[in-house]
């Protein structure tokens, strides 16, 4: 069931949002060479509890993975992109560190991801880093009342195959509100003018993520940790959006 949210609900999501948004910011300039994972895991932990915000991860527990996820922040390094559990990891020079986080303030979801680079960056990174974030700004262009769900994924995926990269359909964007995944499903690839139309009020998360050189993927032992399944370098970018009566307003940006 996919559910319109009204001005007030989606100014509630704002909120949540834009703690998101300050969240990632702060754990972005705390990335250095040096920092362990499991430092940037309780920074988030922290920031939460202060805010009396609510972690959609923790004892998330969805068919695909082993057993609750009991951290409030996926961290993936280098050749892992999705779900990545925060583990003993030290950041090294030239690491790339996506980190991915959904919370709900008073009820209401907001989820965000972000890919950096830690240290001297590798300009074939910094290439794969940059796709993904011109891919999702895409497809928040195409996400327009009147136009289909199709049209947000044919502008993401038309920036990622332009560039050379193969897209993974098996993950992507979603809806979101009261909970941290509603329908519809946002696939990274797909054709323009078919799909539901989008009307004001739904509400998305619109996440293309990439690896240099594959569209196939592995799970770690864990469950959880998706890695490329050639060990190549992934990135991820993710907002979360309202469709509005003329441009998509980015509830996850500050």
């Amino acid at each position: 069931m996919i559910e319109l949210k009204s001005p007030e609900e989606v100014a509630a999501m704002r909120v949540t949002g834009r703690f998101i948004a300050e969240l990632l910011d702060d754990l972005a300039g705390r990335a250095q060479i040096g920092v362990n994972l499991l430092d940037l895991e309780m920074r988030a932990r922290q920031l939460i509890e202060e805010r009396g915000a609510v972690s959609c991860y923790w004892d998330y527990e969805p068919s695909f993975g082993r057993g609750p996820f009991r951290n409030v922040i996926c961290l993936s390094v280098n050749d892992a992109v999705l779900h990545g559990l925060p583990h003993h990891h030290v950041l090294a020079d030239g690491d790339v560190l996506s980190m991915d986080i959904a919370v709900a303030i008073d009820g209401w979801v907001a989820d965000s991801a972000r890919t950096v680079i830690v240290g001297t960056p590798r300009s074939d990174d910094e290439r794969l880093v940059e796709t993904t974030r011109a891919a999702l700004v895409a497809g928040i262009a195409a996400a327009r009342a009147g136009n289909r769900l199709g049209d947000i994924s044919a502008a993401i995926g038309e920036i990622c195959t332009s560039r050379g990269y193969l897209v993974n359909t098996e993950f992507g964007g979603h809806g979101l509100g009261r909970t941290m995944h509603e329908d519809p499903h946002v696939p990274n690839l797909g054709r323009a003018g078919h799909g539901m139309r989008l009307r004001p009020g739904l509400t998305l998360a619109l996440e293309p993520w990439l690896a240099q050189r594959t569209s196939q993927i592995v799970y770690d032992p864990d469950g959880w940790t998706i890695r490329s399944a050639d060990g190549s370098r992934t990135a991820h970018s993710e907002h979360t959006i309202a469709i509005t009566e003329g441009d998509a307003e980015v509830l996850t940006a500050l």
